[in-house]
């Protein structure tokens, strides 16, 4: 799956206001905070793409829900379950 961002682009600082009890206590457990960052608003991306992508395709998947409502899964002949 490609990156939902460029991971080559240059970091660059920021100023943040955090909760000061969440700053010491992941600091006393060396959390890296750059890195939980990136991997938390990476995971923010992604869900949003994924609702942007159900949003678009919406029609399709219920076209696609209704005709396996009428007509069965293609691959219902060949299950043995």
């Amino acid at each position: 799956m490609p990156s939902l961002y460029d991971l080559n682009a240059p970091k660059k600082a920021t100023n943040l206001s955090i909760n000061s009890d969440l700053l010491a206590k992941s600091r006393k457990l060396d959390v890296n905070l750059s890195a939980t960052l990136e991997q938390a608003l990476n995971q923010k991306l992604a869900e949003d793409a994924a609702a942007s992508w159900k949003d678009k395709n919406s029609t399709a998947i219920k076209a696609y829900n209704s005709f396996v409502e009428e007509n069965g899964m293609f691959s219902d002949e060949f299950r043995s379950f």
